[in-house]
């Protein structure tokens, strides 16, 4: 049942859009959005496919003046009340800053991810449109991360944003835990906040210097009871969907070796810990699973055993075979590991659908997460929103894709009407809003 929508024909825009699970909550609030953007013409599509307003297509870098232009025609004598923006955060993540420090001592690119310079352009937007509300969402790396902004000079993320907008806005960088708001899944997210509102700079110091109210927060919600009542699956064929239950309650069919180890992994375990399954034998002190440091990285242990240390029985962990013999395969801990039901889900990623993403085995059935149920963990299920093109399904793993890039839908929808709660916008006539000549920052 989607949630009521509330109605106060504030103003928003959109910088990142992907595919518009963030806008849901945004409209929901009762926030009118009236321009997007977004890079990949795919994520564009589908954005159009469940919005009405205008979606301008390309990179910002090359489309903001446009952006700023399409946005003041489009507000007419009105003031932007919000401008939310999702800056790519693969340069920022710790999977990506990883990656990157990899290729790095490699030679294979330099220091820079030129990434994260697309606050960059985000921010000309913010200064030119002057927004009441500026939001930011990413992941928590982005708080430590530094960019070059005017040539060589290098600078905090959340100090340039600061500086950018200037003394007339107040606020700053949060990082927030999602399973705090109601959302079932143990998602951290840095969450930055900025408003030249007076009575929203009340609030903020009030609040001690966040915009998070102790009221916005809801009891954690567990895997147990988001998804306990869904119709149990299996990653057999033939029992491996349930559409007549809903239309994304399905799941891949897996392997016979695959479901092997995984019909022998324990709730909240990983398949690397099984232990002998030969009746004969049945031992429970193989040792397992770990994790090591190596020149400074963490890899996984190259000492677990795979043939049980009492009998010599094979191991049901996740392994190849090779010229007849089998070997382990590298993963970390969080590979082939089931969740736990009494505890919110892990984040969710792209690769959700895939068993041997981190933490994403269904607590006790031999199966991974169900779209549906991805979409209950992401909230996404609480708003009307059709994953489709031109009246087609997109792939599965498109699906993926876009709900493990997205935030929360009802997360920001908190977000935003603490805004409109926490603003004088809603008690005032809409005002003219000056225009402003925006101050480019030189790349």
């Amino acid at each position: 049942m989607p949630l009521k929508r509330c109605t106060s024909h504030l103003k928003a825009a959109s910088l990142f859009s992907s595919a518009g699970i963030g806008e849901l909550g945004i409209e929901a609030a009762g926030l009118d959005i009236v321009l997007a953007n977004e890079l990949l013409p795919a994520r564009a599509a589908l954005y159009r496919a469940n919005f009405a307003h205008e979606m301008l297509e390309g990179d910002i870098s090359e489309k903001k003046n446009e952006f700023i232009e399409r946005t003041r025609t489009q507000l007419g004598a009105e003031e932007l009340f919000l401008l939310y923006a999702t800056p790519p955060c693969q340069g920022m993540s710790s999977n990506g800053m990883g990656k990157l420090k990899s290729e790095v001592a490699s030679g294979r690119r330099n220091h820079e991810d030129q990434r994260n310079r697309l606050v960059i352009p985000a921010i000309d937007v913010a200064v030119a449109l002057r927004p009441r509300w500026l939001l930011l969402e990413n992941v928590p790396g982005m708080e430590a991360t530094e960019i070059r902004t005017n040539g060589d000079r290098s600078e905090n993320i959340i100090s340039y944003v600061r500086r950018r907008l200037g003394r007339d806005y107040m606020g700053g960088a949060q990082v927030i835990a999602c399973d705090d708001f109601g959302v079932p899944q143990r998602r951290k997210r840095l969450i930055t906040i900025f408003t030249r509102d007076v009575i929203g700079k009340r609030f903020y110091e009030s609040n001690g210097g966040s915009f998070f109210s102790p009221d916005m927060k809801e009891s954690r919600v567990t895997l147990r009871d988001a998804i306990g009542s869904a119709p149990p699956l299996d990653a057999k064929a033939g029992h491996n969907e349930a559409r007549w239950f809903h239309p994304y309650h399905y799941v891949p069919v897996m392997t016979d070796l695959k479901y092997h180890w995984v019909q022998h992994t324990k709730e909240g375990n990983t398949a690397f810990n099984n232990q002998c399954i030969n009746a004969d034998c049945g031992s429970t002190t193989n040792p397992g699973h770990r994790d090591v440091q190596v020149n400074g990285k963490w890899v996984s242990s190259k000492e677990i055993p795979i043939h049980c240390h009492e009998c010599g029985h094979l191991l049901p962990r996740p392994h190849v075979v090779e010229a007849g013999k089998a070997r382990l395969m590298r993963g970390f801990h969080s590979a082939y590991r089931r969740m736990k039901w009494d505890e919110p889900a892990r984040t969710l990623t792209q690769n959700f659908i895939y068993e041997a993403s981190d933490n994403k085995i269904h607590p006790v059935q031999n199966r991974v997460l169900s779209v549906y149920e991805a979409m209950v963990l992401q909230t996404i299920n609480r708003y009307e929103y059709a994953f489709q093109i031109n009246g087609k399904n997109i792939s599965t793993a498109q699906i993926a894709e876009v709900i493990g890039e997205s935030v929360p839908p009802y997360l920001i929808e908190k977000i935003c009407r603490m805004m409109v709660a926490a603003s004088s916008a809603t008690s005032k006539a809409p005002r003219k809003r000056g225009r402003i000549q925006p101050q480019l920052e030189t790349a």
